[in-house]
């Protein structure tokens, strides 16, 4: 895409992730580490800001911690809300270079990518360990993160 272009518009996609998993803090991580479109910004799903965006877009808050979301467009009224498998797709493809080859498993029925997606949600802690509360952004990163608790 040509400088400009939507694509192009610093954070204009949002990640919803559950604060206190370890499994979202690394995926943030790996996030943060080639977003180099700038294109993602983060908030907790147990902030308040994290709340009222899953509410404004018909979402219930209260069943959403089990579910990565990606609001692509967040700040504008061409929102649109990604939960499980379809936001993982998201974020990689919009990550670009070799992460683009994510976009293969929509060969797969939605059904089977998020029993699959259930499956990991459903051991992260196990695996993946449980923060007490949000870690908290480096300095560097900090401006990315809208909301953390």
């Amino acid at each position: 895409m040509a400088a400009g272009t939507r694509r192009d518009t610093p954070g204009r996609h949002l990640i919803l992730y559950d604060g206190l998993c370890g499994l979202c803090s690394r995926s943030n991580q790996f996030v943060l580490r080639r977003d180099t479109a700038d294109a993602f910004r983060f908030a907790a799903l147990q902030s308040g800001f994290a709340r009222a965006t899953l509410e404004r877009l018909g979402e219930d808050p209260h069943q959403a911690l089990t579910t990565l979301y990606v609001v692509s467009d967040y700040a504008t009224s061409e929102a649109r809300l990604l939960r499980r498998s379809d936001a993982v797709l998201f974020v990689l493809d919009h990550l670009g270079g070799i992460w683009r080859g994510a976009r293969l498993a929509h060969i797969l029925p939605r059904r089977a990518r998020d029993r699959f997606y259930h499956f990991v949600s459903s051991n992260r802690y196990r695996w993946f360990g449980r923060f007490d509360a949000c870690p908290v952004p480096t300095p560097a990163t900090r401006g990315k993160f809208i909301a953390t608790e």
